[in-house]
């Protein structure tokens, strides 16, 4: 099976609108291509931050979080084991001392002992800590028999997710999620961060309304470095809520007011914090923390988010960092695996529109980074399983999907037409999970190439790289790649700007075995630009000729002035 060659498509820009004379033409240009026609809309502020109103029972949350923290009983919070269960869990745990809790604990599933979410095992494992309330953080909404077990302990229940809720709702005292059935939220696309801080800025204002503040009431926004890392590792859409969010937490790191274990993992991924980018975040923050979770235990990386002690931030910024080198090279033998599987099927064969990939040797952690990668590969959905243990016969599988296939929605179907087939799924409209039992995968790999093949338009099939055109002979320069770097915050729904252009390579050279370095040339330009193709080496010489999709950006190995080509697609120009 190959992918098909994408189709090159440059986005529509009206750059109308009110500017101030500092923001530069290609800025406005590529605002514009993004809904953004005026500099509140492109770089929005706390200041214009949806109230926390319009979230359903956020006031039932506050008060049953204000009654605990009154009455000094143990609050419980239970966290996700990926980068946003864990930074709610730290911004929770830290959001709630601010605020007056004094019995604040705190604790995560082992993926490999307990399984997703609230699970009645879990329950079971932290039935020693007697919690008075229990609060889910970036999970909890299908996890009916976890809330359950929790409420028949006497424990009250307050879930907080934002992923999408099946038919029925958990049994629990109050449930916070945007897109619960007839949410009043204007956001959707809150990560389960978000929704945690959102809780906590109600549970202030009911503080504050019953004088519970000797002095100010806490300022919140120092959680926002936290939010903003959660927000940008969950890949959620960065509509103008969010990226107000973002934003002011970019602020704070790139300050170097960011927590210590942030700080820690800055440094660890070889980042500069006063240049920091949602990019950084996404390619080496989240990734460090994520693999606490997916080889390891995400406790280490909640620990590292909860310290105010550098040294100790640092040691377990070391120690997430070796977990992720260990992460990479088992991702690295599992999509060996994984392309083998796949070399030999047709790449027209509509039973394969979509993919599921087995091996009972792969590790449940990484299924969904093998899965992401090989529906980038392919441009199928791909759903990746794993052994839950070693020697299980429960599967655990990871599901991404392509532009225009809502792969919950998938999910729903087959379960709708095959019940009890899967034994357990929830997500989001990309990316999805799901348990079932090993004999029942060949059934399911069946159901769901047909429930794709119902709801995909065929045409998503193909391929399509989405440009903001060509940049102009004068703009290769540092002024405007540092302009671009520091515009965002870029992300889902607010894309990072991507151009495209026709070039004369002028020389090549392959660096690091694998990847290719270019100088190029643009009509209209005397200068040579480099360019730099990372994992592009394939032992086939660059046209002399080639259109290029590149970013912009600035060489930060050279220094000075320097600028470079970040190419994302090279394809032979005719002649």
């Amino acid at each position: 099976m190959t992918r098909p060659s994408p189709t090159i498509r440059r986005r529509d820009s009206a750059p109308g609108g009110d500017w101030p004379a500092t923001v530069p033409a290609l800025l406005r240009r590529i605002y514009a291509a993004r809904g953004a026609h005026d500099l509140q809309a492109a770089q929005p502020r706390l200041a214009g931050l949806l109230p926390p109103d319009g979230l359903s029972n956020i006031d039932t949350a506050a008060t049953l979080l204000a009654d605990a923290i009154a009455q000094r009983r143990r609050i419980l919070v239970v966290g996700d084991f990926d980068c946003d269960g864990a930074t709610a869990c730290a911004v929770a745990v830290r959001g709630l001392r601010m605020l007056g809790a004094r019995d604040v604990v705190h604790a995560v599933p082992n993926r490999i002992v307990h399984g997703y979410g609230l699970s009645p095992g879990l329950v079971d494992a932290l039935a020693p800590l007697d919690p008075a309330l229990l609060v889910t953080v970036d999970h909890g909404i299908a996890c009916h028999a976890g809330v359950a077990a929790a409420k028949a302990r006497g424990w009250q229940v307050l879930v907080t997710d934002h992923h999408l809720p099946g038919e029925a709702l958990p049994p629990a005292d109050a449930i916070v999620n945007p897109n619960l059935p007839g949410d009043r939220f204007q956001s959707k696309a809150l990560a389960g961060v978000g929704v945690i801080f959102y809780v906590l800025l109600a549970l202030r204002r009911r503080l504050r309304e019953t004088g519970a503040f000797a002095g100010p009431a806490p300022d919140l926004a120092t959680l926002l470095d936290l939010v903003a890392v959660g927000t940008v590792a969950d890949l959620v859409p960065l509509d103008v809520n969010n990226r107000a969010l973002v934003a002011a937490g970019l602020r704070r790191l790139r300050s170097g007011q960011g927590c210590a274990g942030l700080q820690a993992l800055i440094d660890v991924s070889g980042r500069q914090a006063a240049r920091l980018t949602t990019g950084d975040i996404g390619f080496g923050i989240a990734p460090r923390i994520n693999a606490a979770g997916r080889l390891e235990d995400m406790a280490i990386g909640i620990e590292c988010l909860l310290t105010d002690d550098a040294t100790q931030a640092q040691t377990l910024a070391a120690t997430l960092h070796a977990i992720n080198a260990e992460r990479r090279a088992v991702q690295q033998s599992m999509l060996d695996d994984a392309e083998a599987a796949v070399a030999g099927r047709p790449p027209v064969d509509p039973a394969a529109i979509g993919v599921c990939l087995h091996d009972p040797h792969w590790h449940p952690g990484v299924v969904g980074l093998v899965a992401s990668k090989m529906k980038d590969a392919l441009h199928r959905p791909v759903i990746a399983f794993a052994p839950a243990e070693p020697g299980s016969d429960q599967l655990r599988g990871s599901a991404r999907s392509i532009p225009g296939l809502h792969i919950r929605d998938v999910l729903a179907a087959v379960d709708v037409a095959h019940p009890g087939l899967i034994e357990r799924f929830g997500g989001h409209a990309m990316a999805a999970g799901l348990s079932l039992r090993r004999e029942a995968l060949p059934a399911f790999e069946r159901a769901f190439g047909q429930a794709v093949a119902t709801l995909l338009d065929p045409a998503l099939l193909r391929a399509e790289i989405v440009t903001d055109g060509p940049l102009g002979p004068g703009e290769f320069d540092i002024v405007h790649a540092a302009h671009l770097r520091d515009a965002g915050p870029w992300g889902q729904g607010f894309p990072e700007p991507l151009f495209d252009g026709e070039f004369a390579v002028v020389d090549w050279r392959v660096v690091g075995g694998r990847h290719l370095k270019l100088s190029l040339r643009l009509d209209g330009r005397p200068a040579t630009v480099d360019a730099i193709h990372f994992g592009a080496w394939r032992e086939v010489a660059p046209a002399p000729r080639e259109r290029i999709v590149y970013r912009l950006a600035p060489d930060d190995y050279r220094g000075g002035d320097a600028v470079q080509l970040l190419v994302e697609h090279r394809e032979p120009m005719a002649g």
